[in-house]
């Protein structure tokens, strides 16, 4: 059983290398008009920049799995502003798209709380759309398809948590077919558990990232290892190995908060649970610490009597 292990958007330790500099609308609406779409350039071009700096510092850890941040670039999906992102940096994209062709990275995205299915109202629905659309055309311009995925939650049970699902395979047919092949689902904290979120999976043939810390705050009355290689088959339809999702409890008031790095008390009983299946996956960690506490938890994993380290961030147990 081999282990990959990624982190989210920003590497700690490089100086200034935030890939998530914002133009909030307020800001942008300030500005005088003939001055607004420079400054949108800008702040795009510094995150675009910064993002190839954290690539580079993957290259050098052989950290295959990166999640990109979702503000790459300020106000791309606000009505008033919808501008076009891609033409003016065809080279940065390219760039990008480059050093994951070559060092094989494996890409993804996990749009904000917001991009769900099952509300109500159309427009929350349209608004989902617009944003995959953009993720999706973020992955199109790195020509990063073969591997890309978007990742989001079910979305709410407004009262009715039935009905909310019925919802949600109505309203995810307004979401081009290209894009869906791309999106992957994952059990949240609060709302729908393991086997609410597999069940929809394999109804819309959509791969399920099991989130470990969701689960155990949201069990639901789930026995995980019943469920864990069900999860895992979800990801034969697109021919990858799984994903799943690493973080542990701020503390027991907190318990749905990210703590700053990840406890191996916490984490193992899951690693102990996959190894039984004996099956390749990818984990990517969600600590504050984000790169900092993935290679903290490889370093702990590593020292486990039977796992061995192959590279910086990958272990074979």
């Amino acid at each position: 059983m081999r282990i990959r292990f990624g982190y989210v958007a920003n590497a700690l330790g490089l100086w200034d290398a935030s890939p998530s500099k914002a133009l909030t609308f307020a800001r942008y609406s300030a500005l005088p008009k003939n001055e607004r779409m420079e400054k949108l350039k800008s702040v795009t071009a510094q995150n675009l920049q910064h993002t190839k700096r954290i690539l580079y510092y993957n290259i050098a850890h052989e950290i295959e799995l990166y999640r990109f941040s979702s503000s790459l670039v300020p106000l791309a999906t606000h009505p008033d502003v919808m501008w076009d992102f891609i033409t003016p940096f065809k080279t940065e994209w390219e760039e990008l798209g480059q050093l994951i062709q070559q060092f094989k990275f494996r890409p993804s995205f996990h749009p904000n709380q917001f991009t769900l299915f099952t509300s109500p109202r159309e427009e929350v629905t349209l608004n989902a759309v617009t944003d995959m659309k953009y993720h999706f055309q973020m992955i199109e311009a790195m020509n990063a398809l073969e591997r890309g995925i978007i990742n989001i939650h079910i979305g709410g049970a407004y009262g009715d948590k039935t009905e909310a699902l019925r919802r949600f395979h109505q309203n995810i047919k307004k979401l081009p077919n290209e894009i869906k092949r791309h999106m992957t689902l994952e059990n949240d904290d609060k709302t729908y558990d393991v086997e609410e979120t597999l069940i929809t999976c394999e109804k819309e043939n959509i791969p399920m990232i099991l989130d470990y810390h969701h689960y155990m705050a949201n069990q639901g009355g789930v026995d995980l290892p019943l469920y864990l290689q069900r999860i895992f088959n979800t990801w034969n339809v697109c021919h990858t190995v799984p994903k799943v999702h690493l973080s542990s409890p701020k503390s027991d008031q907190a318990y749905r908060s990210h703590a700053d790095f990840v406890s191996i008390e916490f984490v193992l009983p899951f690693l102990k649970m996959a190894k039984v299946l004996n099956q390749d996956f990818d984990i990517m960690i969600e600590a504050k610490q984000k790169n900092l506490a993935m290679h903290r938890l490889i370093e702990e994993i590593a020292s486990i009597r039977g796992v061995r380290r192959i590279s910086s961030s990958s272990v074979e147990w």
